[in-house]
């Protein structure tokens, strides 16, 4: 008789460690797909503006005379609770299809659910642009639009336990406005695993 008690106890214990496994398996499976599921940084490039454009009359003979730098503060916004740390990168910013500068972009930490500021500066190759037949165009029009790629490859980490790699591409539409010599973005990001 004694052995059934025990064997009874065996069973109602092993049971209620089952039934505890399992919940605790479904709370960990609704967190993963809730709360702790991967949310895309929001990225911002907010320009300085145009830190030194020369142009001269031979500038325009001679695009090495033209020069064109802009300043700028990338802010990424981390909504994850994982924070993320990112090794040097760089940037490209083309002008309909061709590379016109690039952006180093230097290694950091965005902490979990916090900001990140990132000051740079891009160096514009203006002999790629003025070879450009619609260049001209666009600047007596008053507005010159590009697009930037830049994928920054780094690590998660969750509760400081937790390190996945992950890669976040970068995509922005640029357009910097001649007159008033200010620069406006859009950026889409997308977090990969």
């Amino acid at each position: 008789m004694g052995s059934a008690k025990a064997s009874r106890g065996i069973k109602i214990c092993c049971g209620v460690a089952a039934i505890f496994i399992v919940i605790v398996a479904i709370v960990f499976l609704i967190l993963a797909l809730t709360v702790f599921k991967p949310k895309n940084p929001e990225i911002v490039v907010y320009p300085l503006g145009l830190e030194d454009i020369g142009l001269g009359l031979r500038g325009i003979l001679n695009a090495s005379a033209i020069n064109a730098t802009v300043s700028m503060v990338i802010a990424v916004n981390n909504r994850n609770y994982g924070s993320f740390k990112f090794k040097n990168t760089t940037g490209f910013i083309n002008y309909r299809g061709d590379i016109v500068a690039t952006v180093p972009i230097q290694q950091s930490l965005v902490p979990a659910r916090g900001k990140l500021n990132i000051s740079t500066v891009a160096d514009f190759m203006v002999d790629r642009l003025v070879s450009n037949a619609t260049f001209w165009s666009d600047v007596l029009a008053g507005s010159v639009n590009f697009s930037s790629d830049a994928t920054v490859h780094g690590k998660v980490t969750m509760f400081n336990a937790l390190k996945i790699h992950a890669s976040v591409p970068s995509k922005c539409d640029i357009s910097i406005f001649i007159r008033s010599r200010t620069v406006q973005s859009i950026c889409k990001t997308k977090i990969k695993l």
